[in-house]
């Protein structure tokens, strides 16, 4: 067993964040997974390897004939999930070791992120690091025994050839290993019920931002090293703050990080959209996948940042990237799917990574003709932009104005260019073969792309956009949401298969609460307080206060675990935290209060430990430490009343409105005939109506 970890340290970071190149090709197999949905899967469907799909199917076959378990999770987008299966999984050396010993399952991460977290802990535990693909090996009963991430063929076979010797000679330093994992599992990701009290208002929240700009990246924006991820919920902390305490230098971090991703090769620069991360520190050269959740999440933030700043460059960012979500993103039903791959071919009929998206200088001369001068100055095209073999990812160091001003033309005659060269490169770009597709439809990632666009609104007052968002939810709500408040996880062909876990239901309420706070619909609201109510019967722990990933009506994978920690999505349970705080304020005497605030008590520790992690408590943290209103607005008036509201940004609120009379605890004794008054409230306590929303806004801030 030393020889197989010693080995597995040198291999471990081989995975998806290098650059190898890979080829494909077809073989005369099929397996198990010709019958699911995910593209992923059915990518390896026709390999020579006895794939089987995650279930108890598998996990019955493996203790019926007593064979280990190779369990296998990636994604579509993943490259590097690719390139073992070309090297490894569509070998017939490699397939006929697996085959004949091992009982083989396949796994969608993005379908199944239950399992993906319970071996994924597994591995950190075993070799201090993980990511994808993600290769482990468990006893028949599906407990870890060893794993690591990329292999070399050799390398591949070498290892399960000494776990499988190992396992016939010594099954029991295997079952032994096993216990002692699995308890080291069961203990990670634990939140323990914090009982004594906490003063909200004394956090020292400036001194945790404090020490997070110690490593800002003050040239390029981010934090400092490569490769960068883009990490909106942190943004969206730093952003409030900047706005809450009229901190004018974090402000200036946010927007140069805004900009510089914005200019990077990070976005598309012709089509819209951001990939996943960049590979060095001035977010110019990406991991060239496009997911859903990145975009979701940056077309709220860059909408956001709009409101503060009145940046033009964020109105055009978020413009763009929803036109790229319309046109490549949106299935007939309004739902989202999920991901770009990196990788399409090239010239040469070979996949590469960037294949689609990059450029040579004599391609953009052919193209752009006369304007080749000025667009390889905007875009780049240039020693700075260069990436391999004579091709350019475009990145932009310029503003519109100072190129205006070294070419002498106006600000029009600029736009008016920039239009024709995208969609002259556009129409270009799509006759190449296009990247893959992962055409599954996600309840969280629809729910996070819903909310994006709902902010979008807003923010622009686009009605394509408030469209857009009603379709989809309206999506979620007829083929993913069952009567008793249950949601599935995924969708296609018109098939849901996976119970929902506690992020479908995190970021459906939340966007559900948005959509109602636009439309003043209360179907949306009523269904964010349905699904909260599910949620807290099946996820909640009513020891720790906390909710569990996965629901008690599913079996747990070794063990149920709590996700807390945020990262480059928000954690379920500070999203689910906040969604309880908001509905507490439009639902009386549902204890979701006093919930929301013993779950941020669990973190507050650990918050001050490692804030970066926990970007999303800290923004509740905001809630509980400064005055939060509620704004109730009745009267025939009120849609143009909280139109005027949503052009001011104003994260301290939560939005009520009715043009008649109304019951409830927000509208009782509110409904004047001749009027339309605005009513803002704080701890119970309500300042005289007014009809000017100006005086209303002034009221919430000193800032307007």
């Amino acid at each position: 067993m030393r020889i197989l970890f010693a080995f597995l340290a040198t291999t471990i970071f081989l995975g998806c964040n290098s650059s190898k190149k890979e080829t494909v090709k077809t073989h005369p197999f099929t397996n198990d997974l010709i019958h699911e949905s995910s593209p992923y899967l059915l990518q390896h469907a026709h390999n020579p390897v006895n794939w089987k799909p995650y279930g108890e199917a598998a996990l019955q076959q493996a203790k019926k004939e007593k064979k280990l378990i190779v369990i296998s999770i990636g994604y579509a987008a993943c490259h590097w999930c690719h390139v073992m299966e070309h090297e490894s999984f569509e070998d017939s050396t490699v397939a006929s070791v697996m085959n004949k010993n091992f009982i083989s399952v396949k796994v969608d991460r993005e379908e199944r992120p239950d399992v993906d977290q319970t071996y994924i802990n597994a591995v950190q535990l075993m070799t201090g690091s993980a990511g994808w693909p993600l290769n482990v090996v468990t006893l028949p009963d599906g407990r870890p025994v060893w794993g690591g991430t990329y292999f070399r063929k050799n390398d591949w076979i070498n290892a399960l050839e000494q776990i499988q010797e190992t396992y016939n000679k010594e099954p029991e330093k295997l079952i032994a290993y096993a216990n002692r994992l699995e308890e080291g599992i069961k203990s990670m990701d634990l939140v323990h019920l914090n009982t004594e009290d906490v003063d909200f208002t004394k956090y020292p929240t400036s001194e945790i931002v404090k020490n997070l700009s110690q490593n800002f990246d003050q040239k390029n924006g981010g934090f400092k090293g490569a490769p960068k991820f883009m990490m909106p919920n942190n943004l969206e902390f730093l952003l409030r703050q900047a706005f809450e305490k009229n901190d004018s230098e974090l402000l200036n971090h946010v927007t140069l990080t805004l900009d510089k991703m914005a200019y990077g090769g990070l976005y598309d620069q012709v089509g819209g959209g951001f990939a996943r991360y960049s590979t060095d520190e001035k977010w110019h050269v990406p991991h060239f996948e496009k997911m859903l959740y990145d975009n979701a999440q940056l077309v709220s933030l860059y909408s956001n940042a709009f409101l503060v700043t009145k940046k033009p460059l964020y109105k055009e960012i978020v413009e763009e990237t929803l036109g790229f979500i319309a046109r490549e993103m949106t299935n007939e039903e309004g739902g989202f799917y999920s991901s770009l791959d990196a990788d399409s071919k090239d010239e040469n009929d070979k996949l590469e990574e960037g294949a689609f998206y990059v450029f040579t200088p004599e391609e953009l001369q052919k193209l752009l003709k006369g304007d080749f001068d000025i667009f390889k100055e905007y875009y780049n095209v240039n020693s700075y932009g260069k990436w391999e073999n004579n091709h350019y990812v475009l990145i932009r160091k310029k503003t519109d104005t100072e190129i205006e001003n070294e070419f002498g033309i106006t600000s029009e005659t600029l736009q008016l260019k920039k239009k024709s060269w995208k969609n002259t490169l556009l129409a270009y770009r799509n006759k190449r073969p296009k990247p893959r597709l992962d055409d599954k439809t996600l309840s969280s990632w629809n729910a996070m792309m819903l909310k994006g666009y709902v902010d979008a609104y807003k923010t622009f007052g686009k009605k394509e956009y408030l469209d857009a968002a009603l379709k989809n939810a309206t999506f979620i709500s007829e083929k993913q949401l069952q009567k008793n408040g249950a949601l599935f996880h995924n969708y296609k062909n018109g098939k849901s298969s996976i119970n929902g876990f506690l992020e479908d239901y995190a970021f459906t309420i939340e966007a559900f609460i948005d959509l109602y706070q636009v439309t003043l619909d209360e179907k949306w609201l009523n269904l964010s307080k349905k699904m909260a109510d599910y949620a807290k019967a099946n996820f909640f722990d009513e020891e720790k206060h906390m909710f569990y990933f996965t629901s008690k009506e599913d079996a747990a994978i070794v063990t149920r675990n709590f996700e807390y920690r945020d990262n480059v999505i928000p954690a379920s349970n500070s999203v689910m935290a906040k969604n309880l705080f908001v509905l507490s304020k439009y639902f009386e005497e549902t204890g979701f209060d006093e919930i929301s605030r013993q779950m941020l008590k669990n973190v507050s520790v650990e918050i001050e430990q490692y804030p970066s992690g926990f970007s999303n408590w800290l923004d509740l943290l905001s809630n509980f430490q400064n005055d939060f209103y509620e704004v109730v607005i009745v009267g025939k008036d009120v849609s143009e009343k909280i139109k005027e509201f949503n052009k001011h940004y104003l994260p301290n609120i939560i939005m009520a409105g009715s043009k008649g009379e109304k019951n409830g605890p927000l509208f009782e004794n509110r409904y004047t005939p001749d009027a339309t008054l605005i009513y803002v409230c704080v701890n119970n306590a309500c300042k005289l109506p007014v009809e000017d929303t100006k005086i209303a806004i002034e009221s919430l801030n000193n800032k307007e």
